[in-house]
C-alpha cells in the first residue's frame, strides 16, 4: 500500500483520545506483521489502549526512532462540511480526521517500511506510535519507561507532528494545574456571614494575571519562542448554584507554557504561597472549614535541541535546510529527549489545519515526507 491509501485505513479508525485505539493499533500491528516484522504493545491499565513498537534491520543500541501520536481530537460541535472519519479528496487536499495531526505522517512512514526493509542497515529503524498524546502525553510515557531499561534503546528521534516539512529543533513545556477554593454557603442577604469562593477564586485568577505580566518582561525572552516568553493562563472557571447563595466553592484551571530553562512549578508555588499568607487567614477567620488547594492536571518538559548536535545535522541533510525553528504547539519530544534520545521534528501538514474542522494535508506535503524517509533510508546504507 503506498502513503495515500494507508492514510485512509488510518484515518477511518476515529480514535479520539477518549475512545480505545486498539483497532488502529492492531491494523498496524498486522500491516508489519506481513512484511516479517514483530512488534509489541504497551497497554493502559484497563488494556484498553496501547502505544506500539517495532524495529526494522539490524539490531543493538542506537539507530533512530520515528514517532508519532495514534490520538486526535475530537469533531463535536465542529461544522464538517465532509466525514471526518472517511478520507476524502479535493485538489490535492486529503480530507479526515488526524490528516495533520498526524497520521499523514504515519502513514508515510508505514509505507516507507518496505524500503527501510530492503536496504542493508547500518543501524535500526524503529517505529513508536502512542496513545493519548493530545490529552497530556500520557501513552508514550509506559513506553520511553520500558526502553530506558534496555540497553539498545534509539539514539535518536524523529516526530512527526504537522511542521509543512520544515526542520523544527524546540518547543516550549506545559504544566496544568486546577484550584479548588472551598468556602462557606450562606443566604446572600447575609453576605458578610459567608466564604464567597468565587470572590476569592477571582484574586487567584488577578494574582496569575500579574504574574503573567511579569514574566513577559524583556528580561525573560527567548526569541526562539512566538510569542517569546513562558505564558500564563486561565482557561476555565466553575462556582455558585444560585444569584442569593453565597458560594461555598469554585474552582479554575490554568497552564503554564513555559521556554526552556523557566520551571513552570514556580508559578503554583508562588500562587499557593499567596493564598496561604493572604487569603486564607481572613477566610478562615469567618469558616475554619474555608481551604485553597491545588492540583496537577498534567504536565510535559519542552524541547531545545542543539542546532550542533547528531540529531539537528541529520535532520538538516534530510530536510535540505538548516533554517531550524520552533513550533508554538507541544509534542512529545521533550520526553523523550530526558531519557537520553535526542530528538527533532518535521512532518506533513500544517497545524493551522489540525484540531479544525475539514482537516487536510496536501498530496505535495505527503510527497515531500516520503522523499525524506527515502533519502534517511539511503543515509542509513551508507552511513
Amino acid at each position: 500500500m503506498n502513503t495515500r491509501e494507508i492514510l485512509g485505513h488510518l484515518i477511518a479508525f476515529p480514535t479520539v483520545s477518549r475512545d480505545s485505539n486498539l483497532a488502529l493499533i492492531h491494523f498496524i500491528k498486522d500491516y508489519l506483521a506481513g512484511l516479517g516484522v514483530e512488534s509489541e504493545l504497551f497497554l493502559n491499565e484497563d488494556g484498553t489502549k496501547a502505544s506500539l513498537f517495532a524495529t526494522l534491520g539490524a539490531t543493538g543500541h542506537g539507530g533512530i526512532l520515528l514517532s508519532g501520536h495514534t490520538d486526535v481530537v475530537p469533531v463535536d460541535g465542529q461544522a464538517w462540511t465532509v466525514d471526518p472519519f472517511r478520507m476524502s479528496e479535493h485538489e490535492g487536499r486529503l480530507y479526515g480526521r488526524g490528516a495533520a495531526d498526524m497520521k499523514g505522517y504515519i502513514a508515510s512512514v508505514l509505507a516507507a517500511v518496505p524500503v527501510f526493509l530492503a536496504k542493508p542497515l547500518s543501524m535500526p529503524v524503529h517505529l513508536g506510535f502512542s496513545y493519548d498524546e493530545e490529552v497530556g502525553c500520557l501513552g508514550v510515557r509506559p513506553m520511553l519507561a520500558e526502553l530506558a531499561k534496555r540497553p539498545d534503546k534509539p539514539a535518536l528521534c524523529l516526530i512527526g507532528e504537522p511542521t509543512e516539512m520544515k526542520p523544527v529543533l524546540g518547543h516550549k513545556g506545559k504544566l496544568a494545574m486546577r484550584c479548588r477554593v472551598k468556602g462557606a454557603a450562606c443566604h446572600s442577604a447575609y453576605a458578610p456571614q459567608g466564604v464567597n469562593a468565587i470572590e476569592y477564586a477571582a484574586r487567584l485568577v488577578n494574582r496569575l494575571g500579574e504574574i503573567r505580566d511579569r514574566l513577559a518582561r524583556p528580561e525573560h525572552h527567548d526569541e526562539r519562542f512566538d510569542p517569546p516568553f513562558s505564558t500564563v493562563q486561565t482557561g476555565v472557571i466553575k462556582g455558585g448554584r444560585a444569584l442569593n447563595i453565597v458560594p461555598a466553592e469554585c474552582e479554575f484551571d490554568f497552564e503554564i507554557r513555559a521556554v526552556p530553562g523557566f520551571d513552570p512549578q514556580t508559578v503554583p508555588t508562588e500562587l499557593g504561597e499567596y493564598a496561604r499568607t493572604e487569603l486564607l487567614p481572613g477566610m478562615r477567620s469567618v469558616s475554619s472549614d474555608s481551604d485553597i488547594r491545588f492540583e496537577p492536571l498534567g504536565d510535559y518538559p519542552g524541547l531545545a535541541t542543539p542546532a550542533d548536535s547528531d540529531a539537528a545535522r541529520l535532520l538538516s541533510f534530510l530536510t535540505g535546510s538548516d533554517d531550524f525553528t520552533t513550533v508554538a504547539f507541544g509534542t512529545e519530544g521533550g520526553l523523550f529527549n530526558q531519557e537520553g534520545i535526542k530528538t527533532v521534528i518535521c512532518g506533513p501538514g500544517s497545524m493551522d489545519q489540525g484540531h479544525k474542522p475539514d482537516e487536510f494535508v496536501t498530496r505535495e506535503q505527503l510527497q515531500a515526507c516520503d522523499d525524506m524517509l527515502a533519502r534517511l533510508a539511503g543515509y542509513l546504507q551508507n552511513a
